[in-house]
């Protein structure tokens, strides 16, 4: 059972349910996909579950941002690239770098590295 308040499920959007498991698969190694119709697609990603939802096919500008972490943001980064993802901005901070992508449905995520 989840803890009062924290991060329970992850959903975004999906034009191509398809092409975002091929995505998220090569990039980040997420699986056990489970359909649930022809609109929607859950998945399992180390221990967090989510879904892409073909009824919310539209991405918004801003809004929430999911960061995820690398252990080697340059090899991530290159498998995002490969994979079809676009990168959108490099930063750096006082605790790591980053880089934000957008998938090939538009969903922009981050994803970061420690000093």
């Amino acid at each position: 059972m989840p803890t009062d308040g924290t991060i329970d499920y992850i959903e975004l959007p999906a034009s191509d349910l398809a092409s975002l498991q091929v995505f998220y698969k090569k990039v980040f190694d997420w699986g056990a996909f489970k359909d649930y119709g022809p609109d929607y697609v859950a998945f399992e990603a180390q221990g967090r579950d989510g879904g892409f939802n073909a009824k919310r096919k539209v991405v918004q500008n801003g809004g929430p941002l999911l960061v995820l972490y690398s252990n080697n943001l340059e090899a991530t980064e290159a498998k995002v690239k490969e994979a079809g993802g676009e990168i959108v901005a490099h930063e750096k901070f006082p605790g790591g770098r980053r880089f934000t992508f957008r998938d090939p449905n538009g969903n922009e995520l981050a994803v970061w590295t420690k000093r």
